[in-house]
């Protein structure tokens, strides 16, 4: 059983140091040929290869889950009536009386009623004001729309400023992606090709998918040294009648990073297909992941809620002992970055 202690539950628990040229600002040429560090908690084996070998890794007549929720340009730049420049972020797709939540980023005062001009006549007003929020509500056209005429990839800050360019709109983006509604991809499926997805169901590999749409939790860093004081926001996820008869006969479960995770530990045993549910579901030492037999994740952010998700699985100490390890052997880190194979002890062979 997992033990965990006070210093588990502190966010300056979960710091370290990364050099900045570990964080990669482009993925490897061939998605497959990014480097992959295998943890076995059994046997506390330590191991490096290139991701391909995940086929040779995962046992045969295993089921992995995947993400498929589809990134959306939902970056837009535009600015007041008064000349001053506003990015404006839309949060989701999902209307509320025709009201939108975003982020509003700009160097003036933001108020009701202001109106944001975009390129090609484009523009919104702002509807409401919330805390660190905001609704917005655009003229003649749905978000949907205005987004596919003139948003950019949402990059996260630390990968080129946040500045994405063409190239991103494919890289930046699972091949298996169909259900648009993220603002950030599921990043462990950058990893896979469609010749690596074949070579898995050659091995008798299943693959299921399930769709949660990555949402402003993303985006919001842990501020509370009590991490169980962090109060993560809901993400609508739902599972199709096919994928979920899949997941449910699965002998062994792989999850394909922290999103899968999160809907498989949030899917109540009477889930309906195709409905859509909300989870806020936050992992971390402490709370037992029952869910999995195995996990595929990047390399995470100091102190964010996702390298605390794994600490969830084995440890604090162990991973950061396994991101230190990354760190000599430099793998690269984050949204672009390496992967990491988690085979937990007791559930894998």
């Amino acid at each position: 059983m997992m033990t965990y202690n006070e210093e588990d539950l502190k966010l300056s628990s979960y710091d370290y140091e990364l050099p900045t040229e570990l964080v990669a600002e482009r993925p490897v040429t061939d998605r497959e040929s990014s480097k992959l560090l295998i943890y076995n908690e059994e046997t506390q084996r330590v191991d490096h290869a290139s991701f391909t070998k995940i086929v040779e890794e995962l046992p045969e007549g295993s089921t992995l889950v995947l993400n498929r929720s589809k990134v959306y340009p939902c970056r837009l730049f535009g600015k007041k009536e008064t000349g001053a420049k506003v990015e404006v972020f839309i949060l989701s797709l999902d209307a509320n009386n025709g009201a939108y939540p975003a982020l509003l980023k700009s160097s003036s005062k933001k108020r009701v009623g202001d109106k944001i001009l975009f390129e090609k006549g484009l523009s919104c007003t702002i509807s409401k004001v919330l805390e660190g929020t905001f609704e917005v509500m655009f003229s003649d056209f749905s978000a949907k729309e205005v987004v596919e005429k003139i948003g950019i990839v949402p990059l996260p800050p630390y990968i080129r400023g946040g500045l994405s360019d063409e190239l991103d709109k494919s890289t930046y983006q699972t091949i298996y992606a169909k259900e648009l509604g993220s603002v950030a991809a599921p990043t462990a499926g950058l990893h896979f090709t469609p010749e690596l997805i074949k070579r898995l169901k050659d091995k008798k590999i299943e693959i299921a998918y399930v769709t949660l749409h990555v949402g402003l939790g993303t985006f919001l860093p842990v501020k509370t040294e009590e991490i169980g004081e962090h109060k993560m926001h809901s993400e609508k996820y739902f599972v199709d009648a096919e994928n979920l008869e899949l997941i449910k006969k699965a002998t062994k479960l792989i999850c394909v990073g922290t999103t899968s995770l999160r809907v498989l530990e949030s899917m109540p045993s009477d889930l309906v297909a195709d409905q859509i549910y909300e989870t806020d579901i936050f992992l971390y030492p402490g709370k037992k992941v029952l869910s999995i037999d195995g996990m595929i994740t990047n390399f995470h952010l100091p102190k964010s809620s996702l390298i605390m998700l794994v600490s969830a699985l084995v440890g604090r100490e162990k991973t950061l002992e396994l991101y230190k390890e990354a760190i000599d052997f430099k793998y690269r880190f984050f949204s672009y970055g390496d992967a990491m194979l988690i085979k937990r002890k007791g559930r894998w062979s």
